[in-house]
């Protein structure tokens, strides 16, 4: 557990749960993550964010050895719980700690931890608290990515404490991320699973930011950034309505149908000098997916029919690519069926965006023929066209 002094009287304490797996139920965490809290020593000390519950007796440790004796405030950035979790035994074990969060977020600690309501102080956006030499203000930013969340900025040291924004699941015994690539796949991974959604919220949030001057970014999951350009400009990409020239195809075959035609399209593709990145669902990682349809100018599904609609990964896979809403440009379907299929009335009820450009899907009765393959063509050289006539980075 790094426990660490980033700038004078600010101690990063960055609690790693190197074997965890699965986040939410649903996120796989091939890397684990961290739980990161920040403890600032001045007339008032204050602790900003906690931990997750399964990591308590690590926080305080934490707080035993930097020999924390009095909390006067804790600042929860956002409400869910591997960041407010501690929270109630905190304040039980210093019980003059009055807890910083927004109006949504005293509402949501209220229902979650069932914290007295006492206990709050509710701050607007770009209020500010001293606290003796340093000087905190709190920047309202909804939806990253719950409605509550804010962001800490501490003014003399010019340090954000961004919580959940600029994150990444990674456990790591490295306090800073320099240019470290791995950190960046991994913050890249954390926004397309998490963050991508809200896209447009956080490329507001990112332009707010320009208006202040940060020497460090230290979110609560993953490490430090004390270069804090390498993620910002990331993100800046990330947020852009920039895309790339690459087809993601996402796809299961029953019985080689649908392999048939999707390894044929890839080819074709391939020929085009358009980079594609073929997913077998049976096989597939869903982080990686969805890294890989953050900037894509296409996507592609392949599926056979399963009673009259996709296949149910493939129906899965579909509602992900909805609930993400990355800045996908075009569409379609390659799919096979046997007696009867509804697929493309299901899968294009699965479309996140009405600026998302639907190409002639391909749909074959049974194995691949020859006049279908000519059909796989026409989609292919579609493609093509398309990525031309778009900006492409």
């Amino acid at each position: 557990m790094p426990i660490k002094e980033i700038k004078k009287g600010i101690w990063a304490i960055m609690i790693n749960d190197w074997d965890r797996r699965i986040f939410d139920e649903l996120i796989p965490l091939p890397e684990g993550t961290s739980y990161n809290a920040y403890f600032l020593k001045d007339d008032k000390n204050v602790l900003i964010d906690t931990a997750d519950p399964r990591k308590k007796e690590e926080l305080f440790e934490a707080l035993e050895k930097l020999n924390v004796k009095k909390i006067d405030y804790i600042v929860s950035n956002h409400s869910e719980q591997d960041h407010s979790g501690c929270l109630p035994t905190i304040i039980e074990k210093f019980p003059e700690a009055k807890i910083i969060t927004s109006e949504k977020g005293k509402e949501f600690l209220l229902s979650l931890l069932l914290i007295p309501e006492n206990k709050f102080i509710v701050v607007k956006d770009c209020e500010k608290l001293p606290i003796g030499e340093k000087k905190l203000e709190f920047i309202s930013a909804p939806y990253v990515h719950w409605p509550e969340t804010i962001l800490t900025y501490e003014e003399k040291n010019k340090v954000l404490f961004p919580c959940d924004l600029f994150g990444s699941h990674l456990a790591t015994s490295e306090i800073y991320a320099s240019n470290n690539i791995n950190v960046l796949t991994s913050a890249k991974r954390y926004y397309a699973e998490i963050m991508m959604p809200f896209r447009t919220f956080i490329k507001g949030h990112i332009k707010k930011l320009e208006n202040y001057e940060i020497s460090l970014i230290a979110p609560s999951h993953g490490p430090i950034y004390n270069n804090p350009s390498l993620i910002i400009n990331a993100y800046n990409d990330w947020v852009s309505d920039n895309v790339k020239n690459e087809v993601i195809v996402i796809y299961v075959s029953m019985h080689g149908s649908v392999k048939k035609m999707i390894d044929y399209f890839v080819d074709r593709l391939i020929e085009k000098s358009i980079v594609v990145k073929p997913f077998n669902l049976t096989e597939t990682d869903i982080g990686q997916l969805a890294i890989s349809i953050v900037d894509a100018a296409t996507v592609v599904i392949g599926s056979p029919t399963v009673l009259t609609g996709p296949h149910p990964v493939v129906f899965y896979a579909s509602y992900l690519f909805k609930i993400l809403k990355p800045k996908t440009k075009f569409l379609s379907i390659i799919g096979s069926f046997g007696w009867g299929t509804n697929m493309i009335k299901l899968l294009s009820e699965m479309i996140p965006s009405k600026d998302i450009d639907v190409l002639e899907p391909v749909m074959i009765k049974g194995y691949p023929k020859e006049n279908d393959f000519a059909l796989i063509d026409k989609l292919a050289e579609e493609i093509y066209k398309k990525h031309k006539e778009i900006k492409i980075i």
